[in-house]
């Protein structure tokens, strides 16, 4: 049976509860941005998790409680709900972050206190590189993860030489190192490289320049949420899609906002660890009682949500139920998934997924995604990790 309260007024902690055939209650602390620049890929994250929690939950005798804080996308914010969920509600395990900054800010809190934290966005490779702990597991991605396959993968298909453009702060510049490495090793040149002023670039149009006057074969990109709307329009209204084909990691056309870019994403060629149009069937389930659940399609925000809960009940599924035994479990999770095959590296608590490179096109019912190649999973490099 399933039952599911939530506070009606906005700024107040939502609670849920997911009640199974007995036994061990689960304190979960759920940290996701309900407002501001984040709040739709919290809202997709937390929907998934929801999911997830309804899906798998009869596979453990274990009970969850729910305690969800917005970090509203603030450090200090979310240091502060971080400490209430450790130490007032004495929580057995929080999931969610999906800054970076969020995450770096209240690392040394989690590690300290001992209490397991599953990532379910923040993409920095420090987190799971040399900032890692054994409390920290990531469900969701790391910055060079996402984008090193495709660097081997676009070599591939012939192409020689490219100009990247990224915004310039550490997922911009994490992204795209991924890219490069890989794409340079492969034989390939970058002719071309600028970081843009993050969250400050109204007019790609200089860079656009810069990019057509290179020599360059194609452009490779790392833009997200406003700014991947904004670069992709302003691209094909540049009229550059003809003439140098556009590629770049999968949150350039995300499921979440594409709709949003239009026509102008019409061929551009993207590398991610999520699409809903994977086929395989636990995503067709995945996909379907999502939708039915939120009249929309899945993003990959939602996908780390559901993923998460998925981790957390094989890990109780096991036995675990203190903050030291959930975090030793959570490490050894391992499971055929929406994305395919997942893994958790116990040399870094990195998650182990294939890439998916795809396509959008436009559909019966607007664009859609063509999966073009799915690329092996591969574990990231320690990155300085000494995991104790």
């Amino acid at each position: 049976m399933t039952t599911i309260t939530k506070a009606a007024l906005a700024g107040l902690a939502t609670t849920f509860c997911v009640e199974t055939a007995s036994a061990e209650q689960i304190d979960v602390g759920l940290l996701l941005p309900f407002s501001g620049v984040y709040a739709a890929l919290g809202n997709d994250i937390e929907a998934g998790f929801r999911l997830g929690l309804d899906t798998f939950g009869a596979e453990t005798d274990a009970t969850f409680e729910v305690i969800a804080e917005d970090t509203e996308v603030k450090p200090p914010v979310a240091l502060a709900k971080a400490r209430k969920l450790m130490l007032q509600d004495n929580v057995d395990v929080m999931v969610g972050i999906v800054s970076s900054g969020v995450l770096g800010a209240v690392r040394d809190m989690v590690d300290g206190a001992g209490v397991p934290l599953i990532v379910a966005n923040a993409g920095n490779d420090e987190a799971t590189g040399v900032d890692c702990s054994p409390y920290i597991t990531r469900i969701s991605f790391s910055n060079g993860q996402v984008n090193r396959p495709m660097g081997t993968w676009l070599a591939g298909q012939g192409v020689e030489k490219v100009y990247t453009l990224a915004p310039d702060y550490a997922a911009g510049r994490q992204m795209i190192g991924g890219f490069v490495e890989t794409f340079e090793a492969a034989g390939g040149e970058i002719v071309g490289q600028e970081f843009t002023p993050f969250q400050q670039t109204q007019d790609f149009g200089p860079y656009l320049a810069q990019a057509k006057a290179s020599g360059a074969d194609a452009v490779y990109v790392f833009y997200a949420g406003g700014e991947a709307i904004s670069f992709v329009k302003q691209y094909d209204s540049f009229g550059l899609k003809g003439e140098l084909p556009l590629y770049g990691s999968g949150f350039l056309t995300s499921p979440l906002y594409v709709a949003a870019e239009g026509p102008a994403a019409e061929g551009v060629i993207a590398a991610g660890h999520y699409v809903p149009t994977i086929d395989n069937e636990a995503n067709a389930a995945f996909v379907q009682a999502f939708e039915a659940e939120n009249d929309r399609l899945p993003s990959e925000f939602a996908v780390h949500g559901y993923d998460a809960a998925r981790a957390l009940i094989e890990a109780t599924a096991t036995g675990a139920a203190d903050r030291e035994s959930l975090a030793q479990a959570l490490r050894e999770v391992s499971f055929g998934g929406p994305r395919g095959q997942l893994s958790i590296d116990p040399a870094t608590n990195n998650i182990v997924q294939p890439i998916h490179v795809y396509e959008t096109v436009a559909g019966e019912d607007g664009l859609t995604q063509k999966v073009l190649a799915t690329l092996p999973a591969e574990a990231d490099p320690a990155n300085g990790c000494e995991m104790n």
